[in-house]
């Protein structure tokens, strides 16, 4: 089905018009300054596609929760955990919801993992939900920035990950990425490079005009032209909107944001006590005193070369250590306490391993942990055996030692399950659901977690069957054991117990 919707209008005064079953198809990115119109471009967008397509708004500063009032838009705060966005995105595609993600009120490292939690869990749902949906990111280079700015590297990754998935491989399941940006130059290339369709706006930097002039396919001296745009004015170029570069002047819009640009109003009328009224405070104001410190006296030269003259400072006579000290074995058993702990959070299962890792390392300063910090692939290889909740007398034993020794060939994230389906195998239980392997790979997806049984066959490690009654067995040929027939499809049961007390938390 084709479906025009209306721009605007173009240099001739006839309608611009944007093909939207080729927008779907081919993405859009949409570049200019500060000022240049770019939310009333796609706020134009939004407002005659929303009767056409679902969408989904990324929307960092609250501009576009208006939509809900007009459109039907659900708006989402953003001040939830990953695993809650994750599945509420989820949902979203199941239902075709048009939502608004408000990131309102986050900065911006939570700014980022909470929009790469909700991308990917769009990316993640099953195939039979896979459709078509406007993607709307504004403010795109803060969740695809070029370059490592100041916030913690693993959400800097993530969120260009999940930006990167939507613009690269989002098309086959029906995501449309549709890209708004200040300056070219601070959005990922390789995020930028996927757009088909663009539409330039007023741009005053030579390295963003002579990016949009190699976009657009026009000479480096054409670029000039950028800088003479008015406000709500783009350059259209693209198979859904025109074959040559095309001026566009983007049309009005039914419903407003609610921040718009500073207006001049008049100063009040002179008051006859200024001074008084700005130096006095008001009744209802707390006043805090200003401290001022005396600064410390300067130590002398002498003194400062003495004390690098000495190879080592003198301990004091008779100093006891700060802590009690403590032996390698209760040091195990404080890292086991605390690696339990974690893994019982159900929100940890979705969790990067450097996130984890911070926490597991903030809990044992909280212990008081004493000697050299456990390393991250050591903490890996903890969290992996810790998933398994093995029992400390079947821990023990020789088949237990040796499903050590085989996990240890695999790559760190595949440890977890290949021991979780070892433990069931060791201890005759049924074979684990996809959704219980999928939680300890980090995924909502039980396709993942159905090829990584397919990995373990590949590295002949493991082999999987299937009886008459459809139920999964898989046998370890080098610990001479299998798991029980289990249900493939059956419901992970640490999850719907995490839902449960979840549920009586609320209540109470």
């Amino acid at each position: 089905m084709k479906v025009d919707i209306e721009m605007g209008t173009a240099s001739a005064k006839t309608a611009a018009m944007l093909d939207l079953e080729e927008l779907l198809a081919t993405r859009l990115l949409v570049q200019g300054n500060s000022g240049s119109g770019k939310s009333h471009l796609l706020r134009r967008l939004l407002e005659q596609s929303a009767p056409w397509v679902q969408q989904v708004v990324i929307d960092p500063e609250g501009d576009f929760v208006t939509l809900a009032d007009r459109f039907g838009h659900v708006v989402v705060d953003a001040q939830r955990t990953e695993a809650e966005l994750a599945g509420i995105a989820g949902r979203i595609r199941q239902h075709r919801v048009s939502v608004v993600l408000n990131l309102e009120g986050l900065d911006v490292e939570q700014q980022m993992r909470g929009a790469a939690a909700f991308l990917n869990g769009m990316f993640d749902a099953d195939r039979e939900f896979w459709y078509p949906v406007l993607v709307v990111v504004d403010e795109a280079q803060l969740f695809a920035p070029a370059i490592a700015g100041e916030v913690a590297d693993d959400a800097r990754k993530a969120s260009l990950g999940a930006m990167t998935n939507l613009m690269c491989r989002g098309r086959k399941r029906g995501l449309a990425g549709v890209i708004a940006t200040q300056r070219l130059a601070k959005l990922a290339k390789n995020v930028a490079a996927e757009a088909s369709n663009f539409l330039m706006g007023r741009t005053f930097l030579d390295i963003d005009m002579a990016r949009a002039a190699d976009l657009l396919g026009m000479d480096r001296r054409a670029a000039e032209m950028f800088r003479d745009l008015k406000r709500g004015n783009f350059v259209a170029l693209g198979p859904a909107l025109s074959s040559r570069p095309l001026p566009i002047a983007i049309g009005a819009v039914e419903t407003s944001a609610r921040s718009v640009s500073p207006k001049l109003t008049p100063l009040p009328e002179a008051v006859e006590d200024v001074q008084n009224l700005i130096l006095t405070p008001s009744p209802g104001e707390t006043h805090q005193p200003v401290r001022r410190h005396r600064p410390p006296l300067p130590i002398p030269t002498f003194d400062i070369m003495a004390q690098l003259a000495q190879s080592k400072p003198t301990p004091e006579a008779g100093a006891e250590p700060a802590l009690a000290v403590i032996d390698e074995t209760e040091r195990e058993q404080i890292i086991a306490a605390i690696v339990g702990e974690m893994v019982e959070d159900p929100d940890a299962a979705f969790r990067t391993d450097a996130v984890l890792y911070q926490d597991f390392l903030v809990r044992c300063r909280i212990w008081r942990l004493q000697g050299g910090p456990v390393s991250l692939p050591e903490f890996r290889r903890r969290l992996a055996i810790g998933k398994t909740r093995i029992d400390p007398e079947l821990a023990a034993g020789e088949l237990w030692q040796q499903a050590l020794v085989l996990s240890a060939s695999l790559p760190d994230d595949l440890q977890a399950v290949f021991l979780i389906v070892a433990k069931a195998a060791i201890s005759a239980e049924p074979c684990p659901p996809d959704a219980a392997l999928a939680r300890s790979y980090g995924t909502h997806s039980a396709r993942r977690a159905r090829r990584l049984l397919t990995y373990f066959e590949e590295r002949h490690v493991a082999v999987v069957r299937t009886d008459f009654h459809g139920k999964r067995v898989v046998a370890f040929p080098d610990l001479g054991c299998e798991t029980m027939p289990g249900d493939p499809d059956a419901a992970d049961s640490d999850l719907v117990h995490s839902d449960l007390v979840t549920a009586r938390r609320a209540l109470q």
